[in-house]
């Protein structure tokens, strides 16, 4: 067994032991930069896309699919939990295992069996075989996130390069699945709900031969072992906590069963983290996320995954079922909160991060963001996508652009070689856990609302008389974007609350000033020329 890991320094800094006391580990900075970093980037933001496409590309592919397989209504939520099970469990144990053998082979692993998955996936003749194929591509995705971010880290480990890279790997981050809604709408119309996994082999296949050619990596720690204790306890709670929010959307959070599960959940998580002060080689060593702004990044990333999927899961029903948009022009319609993203993360956020604390972009980042969702808390059913969608989500969307790049930096920032993997698997977890939040507590929170108003009204109006077919359809269509505004409002709330604790946890100072700090410029740093 190698020796306990040591602590970071105070500054974050990952100097000291941790910088390279095991077999293998090089130390975190190198003299030259890979002459190859920016094709390096285009491999490792293609992988990026591909795992955040599957997030949503497969939700408009999921109707299709379901008349084609014969899943029943009870049924169908498999295609997406079995998926997101697997992703959001595992994602610590990928982490690690990146670290032990080696971040590009674990990289090149995740994309062989994610396209093999997909593959299945596209040709199953029933749904067992595509639940089967979910899970496997949620298994193979655990390998692959946080082994892409964790390539992205020592590929770019400081200075101005550093925040163009991330600029670009938070682009995809945040715009990524507003680009599957539009590709899944896309291939669903003009070809088969079976492409939008089969896409997925073609853009695997590019990055494979990309990663084989261009990405660096060093060897994996030989003398480290796996913690299996920390793996069952803490991927088993992350499974019980994911499976718990899954089931509270159709059970209601009063179920026995949804309690059940959630109370386990938090006793294993409660357990993986009193061993993993014990463990001589910890899954995930606790002054990882227990340094200030590193924990603070985790934090408002799962806070800010929440907003963001309340935003995609109500405008996608309130487009398609409200305004009548087809799955491809609703894909369309969220096209402006895509390039809203890449325009906060590339033009904005990369250009300034070198120059400002994290936190004078991410706080004014959420707050942006949640101006925009407060402002979709006046749709009805009247409402035109020019008028009254439009502005809001171009406001979230450059709002999430200036807000995912100083997060994923800065939590990633300053951590040794040996420990990267699991440090870019623990905002991965933040933003998996985070999704799996927000679709089902707010999801939960829209129903509620919209049962107490159509129980109050269609009474009230059956009081009146008898109710034509036409005056009940408005009732419920009023009834269910009430239910939409209350929800958008609490995530708007959430997005406050992760900008307070952003202003307050991350107090990191610019990379300018780190760097004047040490006797150094960022230009001087390695890898920071323009």
């Amino acid at each position: 067994m190698s020796e306990p890991s040591t602590p970071d320094p105070p500054d974050g800094t990952g100097s000291g032991t941790n910088g390279g006391s095991r077999t293998g580990d090089v130390g975190p900075v190198v003299d030259e930069p890979d002459p190859n970093r920016w094709w390096a980037l285009a491999v490792i933001a293609t992988a990026q896309l591909m795992v955040v496409l599957d997030a949503t590309i497969v939700n408009i592919a999921l109707p299709s699919a379901q008349r084609d397989l014969g899943i029943s209504n009870g049924n169908r939520q498999w295609v997406i939990t079995a998926y997101t099970l697997a992703f959001g469990g595992l994602l610590l144990l990928g982490g690690r295992v990146a670290d032990l053998v080696g971040r590009k082979r674990t990289f090149i692993i995740g994309l062989i069996g994610f396209a093999g998955a997909s593959a299945l996936g596209g040709a199953s003749f029933g749904q067992e075989m595509l639940y089967l194929s979910r899970a496997l591509q949620g298994v193979f995705a655990a390998l692959l996130a946080p082994s892409a971010l964790s390539l992205l880290t020592t590929t770019f480990p400081s200075g101005r390069e550093r925040a163009k890279a991330f600029g670009v790997f938070s682009a995809i981050a945040g715009g990524g699945s507003a680009i599957g809604l539009l590709l899944g709408g896309i291939l669903t119309e003009w070809l088969s709900w079976r492409w939008c996994l089969y896409v997925n082999v073609l853009i695997a296949l590019l990055a494979v031969v990309g990663a084989l050619t261009l990405l660096k990596d060093r060897a994996g720690a030989k003398g480290a072992h796996l913690d299996i204790p920390g793996v069952v306890l803490g991927s088993g709670g992350l499974v019980a906590i994911v499976y718990g929010f899954s089931r509270a959307e159709s059970d209601g959070w009063t179920s026995a069963e949804v309690l059940a599960v959630l109370s386990i959940g938090i006793a294993l998580l409660a357990a993986f983290t009193w061993w993993q002060t014990k463990s001589s080689d910890p899954l995930l060593p606790l002054h990882i996320i227990g340094e200030r702004n590193r924990g603070g990044s985790v934090i408002v990333m799962a806070l800010t995954t929440i907003g963001l999927f309340g935003a995609f899961l109500f405008l996608t029903f309130f487009l398609q079922n409200i305004l009548g948009y087809s799955p491809l022009s609703a894909g369309l319609a969220f096209l402006p909160l895509s390039a809203g993203v890449i325009i906060g993360s590339t033009q904005i956020s990369a250009r300034l991060l070198p120059l400002v604390p994290p936190r004078f972009l991410l706080v004014p980042g959420l707050l942006l963001s949640a101006g925009g969702m407060y402002s979709l808390t006046f749709l009805d059913t009247h409402s035109s996508y020019a008028g009254h969608i439009l502005p809001g989500t171009i406001l979230l969307g450059f709002g999430l652009g200036l807000t995912f790049l100083p997060v994923v930096s800065t939590a990633t920032m300053g951590v040794a070689p040996r420990d990267s993997g699991v440090t870019s698997a623990s905002v991965n977890t933040a933003q998996q856990v985070g999704g799996s939040i927000g679709t089902s507590l707010l999801n939960t929170i829209a129903t509620t609302a919209t049962a107490t108003y159509l129980t109050s009204h269609l009474a009230a109006a059956a009081r009146e008389g008898p109710l034509t077919r036409a005056e009940r359809t408005r009732i419920v269509n009023t009834g269910t974007v009430h239910g939409f505004t209350v929800a958008i409002t609490w995530a708007a709330i959430i997005l406050l609350a992760a900008a307070v604790i952003g202003a307050i946890m991350i107090n990191r100072g610019s990379p300018r000033a780190d760097a004047s700090d040490e006797g150094a410029t960022p230009e001087a740093t390695p890898g920071a020329a323009a």
